[in-house]
């Protein structure tokens, strides 16, 4: 055999390793994704339940046409609006003619204690975004269907919070009553959160 044929022959079985390590590295399967961190998400869902079930937030979320008045400044049980207050006929949430929300709810809160709290655009959640005395679980998956949310996505639901005056109201709702837990920049940054780690709810219905 002469010397320049050993010579190949040496340099092709010094290759063989390299090249089958990278066949091998084109052949090998994608990592899988990353998984969502499922337990820092629920943390975070918990913290925005908190403000989702409060009265404040709540008692305007309503299945049927009454408001509720309820929380610890109301009394030991919830109660419907007084005065007859609805929705309104036409669904508005802004109640009937003669009657509506804006008749004693201005812009601001009241100065007087206990008297009828404000702020722009008062009225009722529309009756698919209702979620009065529902679950954790129950509302968690209501938030997350743009037909029960009103037609926002996570990040929108969570800009709403942060942004909209009438939400932001339950944590500024005047003397005597109980302002929602934390704040909108805190409740909108947990939004975020807990979208980024998949949205996750807790078992149960």
């Amino acid at each position: 055999m002469s010397g320049l044929r050993r010579m190949l022959i040496a340099a092709a079985i010094a290759l063989l390793p390299i090249a089958a390590a990278a066949v091998a590295q084109e052949t090998q399967p994608a990592e899988p994704a990353v998984p969502a961190d499922t337990a820092a998400g629920l943390a975070e869902w918990e913290k925005i339940f908190a403000v989702f079930s409060h009265p404040r937030c709540a008692n305007c979320h309503v299945e049927d046409d009454r408001p509720r008045w309820s929380g610890a400044s109301y009394g030991p049980a919830p109660r419907v609006h007084g005065f007859n207050v609805q929705r309104g006929l036409d669904g508005s949430g802004f109640g009937n003619p003669g009657l509506r929300c804006t008749t004693c709810h201005f812009e601001a809160n009241s100065e007087v204690l206990h008297g009828p709290p404000g702020a722009e655009n008062w009225h009722l959640a529309p009756a698919e975004m209702a979620w009065w005395e529902k679950s954790s679980a129950a509302i968690c998956a209501q938030i997350k269907d743009p037909a029960r949310n009103g037609g926002r996505t996570l990040d929108e639901v969570a800009v709403h919070v942060r942004d909209d005056r009438l939400v932001g109201w339950g944590w500024e709702p005047g003397r005597g009553r109980e302002p929602a837990p934390g704040s909108a920049e805190a409740t909108f940054e947990a939004l975020q959160r807990w979208a980024a780690a998949g949205a996750p709810c807790p078992p149960g219905g």
